[in-house]
Formats: structure tokens, C-alpha cells, sequence
């Protein structure tokens, strides 16, 4: 009986050990999520790249106008832009410009998200609105943005109607398709546990589906804003008038009607400025929570 009190003794202890070293590889593996780099490291290493990449384009544009393989009226060296740059933000008219174009964006983008996602949320719930209705949506979004614009002057001639209208055009397919993509992706097990959990038809789709979407939405609601963004730059450098303001599209449309080419690539700077501004403020950090949330995320920050 001694021996084998001792045996069961040690099988215990083995167990003891094994769970424990299970715990302890576990714990080694949760470690790096752990570990955050200092505030300075994450911040360099997502700013020092894009700056080198920077300073490698403005070298390789500098080398190309320095050799003028392209006269100076279609090719400014960089300097004659950063100048014209500093020019438009002192006196008020790059700050006009990026407010009026960014504001009519922003709202663009908003008003599409609201028509956009129970659209996507219907034709993803319904087979029979995904037949008739899905080859639409594709179409729609392979639309490019400056074929609705005749049809927009037509429909509300030159206002700002006109303009949300193309940017909700060039907007509402990408989210409505986003949402339904990310709804497809979830595991079909989710659904059912929802079914054993008594959720009806909306709890479900409030509790599950759509919280477990979020990450395929997220990518529809940046094609959506990226859409939106072609789109009313679209808009404004075909369509001039005071009715309309002064955004960004207007001032390249002011720069070729002056002939003035470094205005016109001034006004260039200034939409890819904005356009990856909102990019690195609204997107990147929603993803970067999505992502964490639901551990997917394997960087270190």
C-alpha cells in the first residue's frame, strides 16, 4: 500500500508540473504582446519611414529637373512648389481650400454610411435582395466617379447638391458591398450559437453578426472613403462656380487656367496631403483597436 501511495503521489506531482509548464509556455508566449515599446520608438517607426520615402521621391524629382528632361512650365523643381506652398497657407487660401474640401467630404462620407450600411445589411441578409440587387452594387462601384457628374448637373445643375450626390454615388457601393463581404466572413458557428442563445432576427444581427463584421466593414468604410474622396475631387476640378466654394479641386482648376505649374502641383500636394491625413487620424488607429480587441493584432506597440 506504501508504493503505491507513492505512486499516486508522484503521478500527481508530474501532472502539477506539466500544467505548470503548460502555463509557463503559455505565459512566454503572451509575453511579447506584453512588452510595449517606448513612445518614441513606436512613434519613429511610423513616421521615419514615410519621411525616407519622402525624401527619396523629392531627390529623384529634383535629379529629373535638374537634367530637364521636361521643361519648367511642366515640371517646377521642387523648391518653385514648396514656395507656392508656403504662399497659399500664409495668405489663407490653402487653409480655404482644404476646409471647404475636406468638410464636403467628411459629410459625403457620413451620409453614405447611413445609406450604405443597411444596404449592404439587407442584401447580406437576404438571398433573394443579393440576387437581384448585388450585381448592381458591383456594377455601380466599378462606375468611375466623373460619369455622374453630367448626370448630376442635370439633376440639381451647379450646387452643392450636386456635388454630395456624386460623392454618394462613388461612396454607397463600396460600404454597402464592405458590409456584406465582412458579413460573410463570419464563421456560420456564430450564427448558430446565436440560435441556441433564443436571439431573434435583429438581436442577432446586432450581437453577433455585426460586431463580428467589423474588421471586413472597416476595410468597405475605407475603399468607401477613399471612393468619396475621388469622387468630390472629381466633382470640383470639372465643375467651377462661386456657388460652390473654394476647395482643393478648384485650386489646381486655378492653377491650369493660369498656366501656373507649380499652383497646379501645390493643389496636388495638398489632396494627397488630406487624403492620407485621414488615412493615419481616423483609420488607422480604428483598425489598430478593432484588430487588438480580437487579438489579431501581432505587432508590437
Amino acid at each position: 500500500m506504501p508504493a503505491l501511495d507513492d505512486s499516486v503521489i508522484t503521478q500527481d506531482e508530474v501532472e502539477r508540473e506539466d500544467t505548470a509548464a503548460v502555463g509557463a509556455g503559455l505565459d512566454v508566449l503572451e509575453e511579447p504582446d506584453r512588452i510595449r515599446d517606448p513612445w518614441w520608438r513606436r512613434l519613429g517607426s511610423s513616421i521615419v519611414p514615410p519621411i525616407l520615402a519622402m525624401v527619396v521621391v523629392l531627390v529623384i524629382w529634383e535629379i529629373v529637373y535638374l537634367l530637364e528632361l521636361k521643361p519648367e512650365v511642366m515640371l517646377p523643381s521642387p523648391a518653385a512648389v514648396w514656395d507656392e506652398l508656403l504662399v497659399l497657407l500664409h495668405g489663407g487660401q490653402a487653409w480655404e481650400a482644404i476646409w471647404t474640401s475636406l468638410s464636403r467630404g467628411l459629410i459625403g462620407f457620413a451620409m453614405a454610411i447611413v445609406i450604405g450600411a443597411p444596404i449592404g445589411l439587407a442584401i447580406a441578409r437576404f438571398p433573394w435582395l443579393r440576387a437581384s440587387f448585388g450585381p448592381l452594387l458591383s456594377g455601380l462601384q466599378s462606375m468611375p466617379s466623373v460619369a455622374w457628374v453630367p448626370l448630376a448637373i442635370l439633376w440639381f445643375q451647379i450646387s452643392p447638391a450636386m456635388i454630395y450626390m456624386v460623392v454618394l454615388l462613388g461612396a454607397v457601393p463600396s460600404i454597402a458591398n464592405g458590409l456584406t463581404a465582412g458579413i460573410d466572413q463570419v464563421p456560420p458557428l456564430y450564427s448558430r450559437v446565436g440560435h441556441v442563445l433564443g436571439l431573434n432576427w435583429w438581436a442577432q444581427t446586432r450581437h453577433v453578426l455585426l460586431p463580428a463584421a467589423l474588421p471586413g466593414f472597416l476595410a468597405g468604410l475605407r475603399q468607401g472613403w477613399a471612393f468619396s474622396w475621388r469622387s468630390l475631387m472629381a466633382a470640383e476640378l470639372i465643375v467651377t462656380s462661386s456657388k460652390l466654394g473654394f476647395g482643393l479641386g478648384q485650386l489646381m482648376n486655378q492653377g491650369r487656367d493660369l498656366s501656373d505649374a507649380p499652383l497646379l502641383y501645390a493643389g496636388l500636394i495638398l489632396i494627397f496631403i488630406v487624403g492620407v491625413g485621414v488615412e493615419l487620424i481616423m483609420f488607422r488607429p480604428l483598425e489598430r483597436a478593432i484588430l487588438d480587441a480580437r487579438g489579431l493584432s501581432t505587432k508590437k506597440r
